[in-house]
């Protein structure tokens, strides 16, 4: 986008009523846990169009657009996204997601962020939500737009909803990735969250001190891509780390891994202190295990990385009890897919995800996030990591359990939203459940009766750097999201 206007390089985009909203979006850093200043913008944006709009207790936005004339008697239809995003970069991409504009580029008919996430997880969802809002020329019921905040570090925006306060009897969730399908089901979950201390040790003398850096995986969301089989930086770096404890007794200074909780790890950093008359070994060995990770991967990932460079000397390493606590619990500690879904073919059912390790030499900490359809299967996989470190000694706590959304097949408003897709596209949609987490059953538990479908068009790469849209599908959300709430009745 280089230096053009955020609102000039979305200007010849269709839909312009939804473009121009995701334009605004582009500009306003909006991280989880920081979405304050969006919220006020857009809390302004409303009264200033004579609406309705007021913040909840957890930070939740929920404006109101009256029923047209003569559709005041219709069933309220709650529209709902969340305005947080994912905020990754690369390594070699500057970006202050706190301050910085995201700036994408259009490539083939998608928009693509470079280098960074693009927010259209779920920004598209919100953009599409203010066009409803502002659209005059839309015949509907009540509309309430629930603008959540929080989703993407645990929804505690969803989570913080208070009981009563929605009004409408059917909800569209607009937080999916796939255009043509509708979404009737979702993965609950929680994390767990593993932390150790430990009295740092002096570096002994006669060594020196290196920077491995993994670099190069695709990453990607953690549900959605679970079962892709994409590399992990932390599980990967571990193996070699652990060859090279074993080889050239390397003492671990830090590790750090991953960035997001949801977020399959892309890169992992650690600086190691290697004997001096052993450290012309280390760029060999590195060398042979990029060749090995290289092949182990091939088909999945091409862009694997290993190198090494020297680094100031460190002063304090992990105990050696203390380092191979850490190595050797993440090393068996699980990753990916635990088991496929017998009930919804092709769904992955349970899986974890190892997305965050921060080590010093002083101890440190790492995160699971567990899915499953079944709430007895994240519970049995998250106790399973808390009893392995356990064996350690190691603190492990479950946190910030959500539900999954239970698919409901007679629900009445897929049947509309079948039946408005096949006449408007002269085509037959599919339906789905998805393997990631979604507000849908968290809303649901909170308001028993609610009819739920979630749509959305068709974005690549979520929760990572290159994160991109399908502009058409965009267009054809818009014009879906239009049609079904002129059809409801």
């Amino acid at each position: 986008m280089s230096d053009i206007s955020p609102q000039a390089f979305f200007s010849d985009l269709v839909p312009e009523i939804v473009w121009k909203h995701f334009a605004t979006l582009c500009e306003i850093p909006r991280a989880s846990k920081q979405e304050a200043r969006l919220r006020g913008h857009l809390e302004d944006w409303a009264v200033t169009r004579g609406l309705s709009a007021t913040v909840d207790a957890a930070g939740n936005l929920l404006i109101r657009k009256p029923a047209s004339v003569g559709r005041e008697h219709l069933p309220g239809v709650i529209l709902q996204a969340h305005l947080d995003m994912v905020c990754q970069n690369n390594a070699d991409t500057p970006h202050d997601f706190s301050r910085d504009p995201i700036r994408p580029v259009r490539r083939d008919g998608w928009l693509v962020a470079e280098g960074t996430t693009l927010g259209a997880d779920n920004g598209i969802g919100v953009a599409l939500m203010l066009a409803v809002l502002e659209d005059s020329e839309l015949q509907h019921g009540p509309i309430e737009a629930l603008f959540t905040v929080d989703e993407e570090a645990g929804m505690g925006g969803a989570r913080g909803l208070a009981a009563g306060l929605l009004q409408g009897r059917l909800m569209l969730n607009l937080d999916t990735e796939e255009w043509g399908e509708f979404y009737l089901g979702c993965a609950g979950g929680l994390d767990v969250n593993v932390q150790r201390s430990a009295i740092p040790q002096a570096l002994p003398p006669g060594y020196s001190s290196w920077r491995i850096e993994l670099r190069g995986l695709r990453g990607g969301h953690s549900g959605v891509n679970i079962h892709e089989e994409r590399g992990n930086a932390i599980k990967l770096l571990v193996r070699v780390l652990r060859d090279l404890e074993a080889r050239l007794q390397v003492r671990l200074s830090s590790l750090l891994g991953g960035t997001a909780r949801n977020a399959l790890p892309r890169e992992a950093v650690a600086v190691v202190a290697v004997p001096r008359e052993r450290q012309g070994e280390l760029a060999r060995y590195l060398a042979a295990w990029e060749k090995c990770l290289q092949q182990e991967l091939a088909g999945v990932e091409s862009g694997v990385t290993l190198s090494c460079s020297p680094v100031a000397s460190v002063e304090d390493v992990l105990p050696l009890q203390e380092q191979a606590v850490w190595l050797a619990s993440l090393h068996v500690a699980p990753h990916g897919v635990r088991r496929m879904s017998r009930q919804v073919p092709g769904v992955v059912e349970t899986s974890n995800n190892l997305g965050m390790v921060a080590l010093a030499a002083n101890g440190g900490s790492c995160n699971f996030m567990v899915r499953s359809l079944l709430d007895s299967g994240s519970t049995a996989l998250a106790d399973e990591i808390v009893s392995l470190f356990a064996l350690s000694g190691t603190v492990a706590e479950k946190a910030g359990y959500y539900p999954g959304w239970a698919p409901n097949p007679a629900s009445q408003l897929l049947a509309l939203c079948q039946a408005v897709y096949r006449r408007e596209f002269a085509a037959e949609s599919s339906v789905q459940v998805i393997h990631a987490g979604l507000e849908c059953g968290i809303i649901g538990a909170k308001y028993p009766g609610l009819d739920i479908v979630s749509f959305g068009p068709t974005i690549r790469g979520a929760h990572a750097p290159g994160e991109s849209v399908d502009i058409l599908s965009v267009d054809r959300s818009w014009r879906l999201l239009r049609a079904i709430l002129a059809e409801v009745s």
